[in-house]
């Protein structure tokens, strides 16, 4: 027995319901992050809406094609950048995405460093791990009432399609950090000097505002999630203030790599998966 059954889809413009057929069920989701709010990547596209359970994700989704495989690009933030991490409604979004037949989602997010020794602005850093700072603030799991499940989460994060990322990182000469924890707020303010240098002491390497929880949420879903973390600002240093301006314009400067490891990796994940997210909810129904 599963949870995640129902959700309407209905094109943005009726003309374009045939397509929308052809093109269902979508094998690929692209989460969009700060600054990525345009799916120009995505080919022949048909806009639409998916009703849910939980409410509007955050924007339509645009489906399409990329290097022959079917995708589905939503901007998590809304285009413009109108909804808050803390407001995004995160159930929405994977729901929509586990109804338009997607497997695997690949996320893409600002994020500040915590190890500037290691981590520098521009690289990449495709996270192994995930530390929950949100205390309770989000709604985090589909299963809160009805049918119970426990999902393990040791692994938050598919290592088979971080893999695929990480390779086709390095064939196209990007600077990329094959593992990194990373830290989840709440928001929507940064962190103080005395929040940032326990993070750092306790060794993790990048804070954002998103990865958490579609991670877990996506697991209970049993799709596949990876996250692409562009570091945009040192966190750490006290006299190196955050800012929305600086985020923003390392962001932009990033738009375009992103766009490129995606076109890159995007054939190359496998048509089947060989991972466990599939298998997610086997053994966690109580």
């Amino acid at each position: 027995m599963t949870r995640f059954e129902g959700g309407l889809i209905v094109p943005r413009d009726p003309s374009k319901a045939d397509r929308l057929k052809e093109l269902l069920p979508i094998e690929i989701g692209i989460l969009g992050g700060s600054g990525n709010y345009d799916p120009a990547f995505v080919e022949n596209t048909v806009e639409v809406k998916v009703y849910t359970p939980y409410g509007n994700p955050s924007d339509f989704y645009v489906l399409g094609t990329m290097r022959g495989r079917k995708v589905a690009f939503l901007a998590r933030h809304g285009r413009g950048h109108k909804i808050p991490p803390h407001k995004i409604n995160y159930r929405a979004n994977i729901w929509g995405f586990k109804t338009l037949g997607v497997k695997r989602i690949i996320a893409s997010s600002a994020c500040g460093i915590l190890q500037p020794e290691k981590i520098k602005v521009g690289e990449f850093v495709i996270a192994d791990q995930l530390f929950d700072r949100t205390f309770g603030q989000r709604a985090d799991t589909f299963f809160d009432g009805g049918v119970v499940a426990h999902v393990a989460f040791k692994q938050p994060f598919c290592p088979e399609l971080r893999k695929v990322i990480i390779d086709t990182a390095k064939e196209i000469n990007y600077k990329v950090h094959e593992k990194g924890t990373y830290v989840a707020i709440n928001g929507p303010r940064f962190s103080t000097t005395a929040e940032s240098l326990f993070y750092h002491k306790m060794g993790f390497d990048i804070i954002g505002m998103t990865a958490y929880p579609e991670a877990i949420l996506a697991r209970e879903a049993e799709l596949c999630y990876a996250l692409i973390a562009l570091p945009t600002d040192t966190d750490i240093h006290e006299e190196e203030e955050v800012s929305v301006e600086v985020v923003i314009q390392n962001m932009q400067k990033n738009v375009e790599r992103v766009r490129k490891l995606l076109y890159e990796v995007i054939p190359k994940i496998p048509k089947e998966r060989n991972c466990k997210c599939g298998q997610a909810l086997e053994a966690a129904y109580f």
